[in-house]
């Protein structure tokens, strides 16, 4: 199972609890980076760049995605590279967590962690952000839920009833087009 979305739109969040409720481990890639490059991301970033910053990010999600099931939540920009997209979507079940601008807003609008939103306009920047990245989290994402206004815990139910209603569990890899099996 696979977190995607805006940075500030409960993926870590969403992502402990449904660990929990799915009895899966829990992995933040960004975490997972941070321990990698012995330094926050926002330092890492302001020092070497993004595109450095998006390689390190490159190889550690292509590293997560073939651990044992797990629920992994992604950074806010995991998405822009083609091969990530192809990788997350090909290794996992993906879960675009889509908030708007301004729900993400509300929520990160003190938290001064987040490099990209360290800027004269935060808003603005999510709206930028959001209409680059969205097109980008439909694309690799298996299911889409509204973040809006529900509780975490409802957010959780939804993703668990998407999965029943698919057919499949967290820890299944993603159905192929290979032609069925006769019993």
């Amino acid at each position: 199972m696979i977190l995607i979305g805006l940075p500030g739109s409960g993926k870590s969040t969403v992502g402990r609890q449904l660990a929990r409720r799915l009895q899966l481990e829990f992995v933040d890639s960004d975490h997972v980076i941070e321990q990698r490059l012995g330094c926050s991301i926002a330092s890492f970033f302001e020092r070497e760049g993004e595109s450095a910053f998006r390689d390190i990010e490159e190889a550690v999600l292509d590293e997560l995605t073939l651990l044992p099931p797990c629920v992994l939540s992604t950074g806010g920009g995991s998405v822009l590279r083609p091969i990530n997209r192809q990788r997350l979507r090909e290794r996992g079940k993906v879960v675009y967590l889509r908030s708007t601008p301004e729900e993400v807003f509300r929520r990160v609008r003190h938290d001064t962690a987040r490099p990209l939103l360290q800027v004269q306009d935060p808003l603005k920047r999510l709206r930028e952000l959001y209409a680059q990245r969205d097109p980008l989290y439909r694309e690799t994402a298996h299911f889409t839920i509204d973040t809006g206004r529900p509780s975490v815990a409802t957010l959780v139910n939804m993703i668990v009833m998407q999965l029943e209603l698919s057919g499949t569990s967290a820890a299944e890899p993603p159905a192929t087009s290979a032609p069925a099996q006769k019993p």
